[in-house]
């Protein structure tokens, strides 16, 4: 029997994204992009957006799919975006957001740009900062116009191979700035109109990289009134075995000056790790940044850095709230920072309790002891970006989303004293989606050494409390990461919960927004502390969840909770489920030295294999494979650099061998992730019809009647069959 739901993945996959809110120097409107995928046409249509913020209705300024990262000049309602050339350049092109269809090009650069930042130095003049590929020489790369090799040779001399989903090349990640400027009056035929000037490599000849790959964008780097900031690794060490950055100062004049650049590093004792989110104060004389104490640890707590004088010989730097020895502090790990528009407020974002909070830091407080504490502004959903909503006004334009709604745009009030005002929903709160809040709720149990655990748990649309349901058990990857109160399109419980299913998703030890120590606690316990967590939870549930149906359970986990599914199969909780489904998971401690980031597993357990060869066996899930007995759904692409594909080749050979249920899914053209939509409808429908099958639900077709499978090349059954054939000939 095969049905159709109303919220299936072609829903989640084809409906609108749409990008973060920024609003107008005005306040009356808001800028944004949103793109849609037909599985029709198998194409994705992109356009820019302008919210009129008062009736909430929208009119498109650019149906150009090439056309991306629209941004406010900052005079009247003129708008900037970047447009991709079919030859590989990018034309920086101009547009006024009240006459939709007229724009011009300002200027065309030779090579790919992204993440547009703008600064208005004086009227009629626009400061530009974007991201792009250097050459060796410093120029600016163009993928199109670099000219083919005639070997396919490569050859390296350190570590650093190939980092993500790409092999490691020449060319490195940069900073160019440039200058938008309007034209002269007696200019009559271009009144008006700006043109891009001075358009150079910012870091040339430092050493520098920045943004700092594989994900940096914007977030690390800002330009302002006194000059440009950036966050840049340490270039004298090993990028695969050390995470220590640094934040530089260039003044103004040199930002636009092409001579080479006079860098100033700020330098604050006792910070080694990673660094993020620079960003300038409103008078550019300051500005605030993230830092992280540790080298080679990713997800230490990332504490606030305030640097002030800037247009003085001497930079002075300090710490913000240093609070995480303290019992009362607030122990949380800011992610990003923004300003308020009068430069008093500090607006953070962090992760709390299975939300992306927003908060607001009043840097006028008197005497700001160690207890020093922000106030929280949101307690629900997850924060997108946050803005002022205008050039004099102190609200806050906030974009987010949440578990069942994909996009809200919200304006906050950073003193807390009015209530949120929710001004665009793009599901309309779910219900487009025919979701509901009601779907979502916490639980909470006693984990290891008496913790609490707590997780988010998603009943289906037509939940009945007298009814039992199957259970799905989602484990996060990181594994300092946490499930939130946030829209994916990779993993989204509602989808899960749709078919049928009770999904719980638990935050175990190691999870993030929940306390430094507890982020910590996973170090040398990968299948320690969080297998007891989970172990406790499937308890809770047992004996608590009337509801569900813990005979028909299944447990399904990617990356890090990949590796929980290869533990579980070896171990006892493996067999409370009747399937199991591994995506891009840990199946040998030793393949960790076939990833690129190699300070993860060091810090993780403790130093490298040679040092500590007893704890990486000891939760290496290799050795219990004679335990193995689940049914099991193996994951794993061919661009994962991060945990390669002999990882899912090896539980997989593993699984047969032992005479296992199993099936191998795999995507050449994907790495860690799922990203393509066409490939993302498969991986849905093979996971989802994989656990199906095994609890008893119907079988999920797309709308052509297709399960997933008959996406696939079947080349392992179609050659275990001309075997066959053949052994049979050699009989006769």
């Amino acid at each position: 029997m095969t049905v159709r739901k109303k919220y299936t993945p072609e829903v989640l996959l084809s409906a609108p994204r749409r990008s973060a809110a920024l609003p107008s120097p005005d306040g009356k409107l808001a800028l944004y992009t949103q793109s849609t995928y037909s599985f029709d046409t198998h194409s994705r249509t992109s356009e820019i957006c302008v919210l009129d913020l008062t009736t909430g209705q929208s009119v498109t300024v650019s149906k150009d799919a090439k056309a991306t990262e629209p941004r406010w000049t900052g005079t009247g309602f003129e708008v900037v975006w970047l447009k991709e050339c079919e030859n590989g350049n990018t034309s920086f092109v101009v547009t006024d957001a009240t006459l939709p269809g007229k724009c011009y090009t300002a200027g065309t650069v030779p090579g790919t740009v992204s993440n547009l930042k703008l600064f208005i130095t004086e009227p009629g003049k626009v400061a530009v900062a974007v991201s792009g590929q250097a050459n060796p020489d410093g120029s600016l790369h163009n993928p199109k116009g670099a000219q083919k090799q005639h070997s396919s040779a490569r050859l390296y001399d350190s570590l650093f191979v190939r980092h993500w989903d790409t092999y490691v090349t020449d060319q490195r990640n940069t900073i160019f700035t440039g200058l938008l400027q309007k034209s002269q009056p007696m200019v009559t035929s271009r009144q008006g109109r700006y043109s891009l000037l001075g358009f150079h490599n910012a870091l040339q000849g430092t050493g520098l990289e920045c943004p700092i790959p594989p994900f940096g964008g914007s977030d690390h780097f800002d330009i302002g009134s006194t000059g440009l900031t950036i966050v840049a690794k340490d270039p004298t060490l090993d990028p695969a075995t050390h995470t220590k950055c640094d934040c530089y100062f260039i003044p103004k004049k040199d930002v636009m000056d092409m001579s080479p650049p006079n860098f100033r590093k700020i330098h604050i004792p006792g910070f080694y790790g990673a660094a993020s989110s620079p960003v300038f104060s409103p008078s550019g004389e300051s500005l605030a940044y993230l830092h992280m104490a540790t080298d080679g640890y990713e997800s230490d707590k990332s504490r606030i850095v305030f640097v002030h004088g800037l247009d003085k010989t001497d930079i002075v730097a300090r710490e913000l709230m240093r609070t995480t020895e303290t019992p009362d502090g607030w122990d949380r790990s800011p992610s990003a920072l923004k300003w308020s528009v009068d430069g008093r407020y500090l607006l953070i974002e962090a992760e709390d309790v299975g939300r992306g909070c927003l908060f607001s830091l009043d840097l006028e407080t008197e005497a700001p002891g160690p207890e020093w504490r922000p106030l929280q502004l949101t307690k629900s959903g997850y924060i997108i970006d946050v803005a002022p909503l205008s050039s004099d006004s102190n609200l806050l334009l906030v974009s987010s989303n949440s578990l069942v709604d994909n996009s809200t745009y919200t304006i906050i009030d950073p003193l807390g004293e009015a209530a949120p005002v929710v001004v665009s929903s793009l599901s309309r709160m779910g219900s487009m989606f025919g979701l509901s809040p009601e779907q979502v709720s916490s639980v909470w149990w006693k984990g290891a050494n008496e913790h609490p655990v707590h997780a988010w748990m998603m009943k289906p649309s037509f939940f009945r409390a007298d009814q039992k349901y199957p259970l799905a058990y989602l484990i996060h990857g990181g594994p300092q990461g946490a499930w939130n109160d946030q829209w994916s399109t990779r993993w989204n419980p509602a989808v899960f919960a749709e078919q049928g299913y009770v999904v719980i998703c638990p935050n175990p030890t190691g999870s993030t927004g929940y306390g430094q120590q507890f982020t910590d606690a996973i170090r040398n316990q990968w299948g320690g502390l969080p297998y007891e967590d989970l172990v406790k939870g499937f308890e809770f549930i047992e004996s608590e969840l009337d509801f569900v149906d813990s005979s028909r359970a299944v447990a399904l986990g990617a990356s890090y909770g990949g590796y929980m599914m290869n533990w579980f199969q070896g171990h006892d909780l493996g067999r409370k489920f009747k399937a199991l489904v591994c995506h891009d998971g840990v199946f040998s401690m030793t393949g960790q030295l076939a990833s690129e980031e190699q300070y993860f597993p060091i810090h993780d357990l403790g130093g490298p294999l040679w040092e500590r060869q007893e704890l990486y066996d000891k939760w290496d899930p290799s050795r219990f494979t004679k335990h193995w007995a689940t049914p099991m759904l193996v994951v794993h692409n061919e661009l994962d650099y991060r945990l390669t594909i002999s990882e899912g080749l090896s539980a997989f050979n593993v699984l047969q061998m032992r005479n296992i249920e199993s099936r191998f899914l795999s995507f050449p053209d994907e790495n860690h992730w799922v990203l393509k939509p066409e490939n993302s409808l498969v991986w849905h429908l093979v996971v989802i019809n994989w656990i199906n099958k095994f609890v008893g639900l119907p079988k999920l077709v797309d709308r052509q009647g297709r399960d997933g499978s008959a996406f696939c090349r079947q080349q392992g059954r179609r050659r275990q069959a001309t075997m066959r054939r053949g052994s049979s000939r050699i009989e006769q």
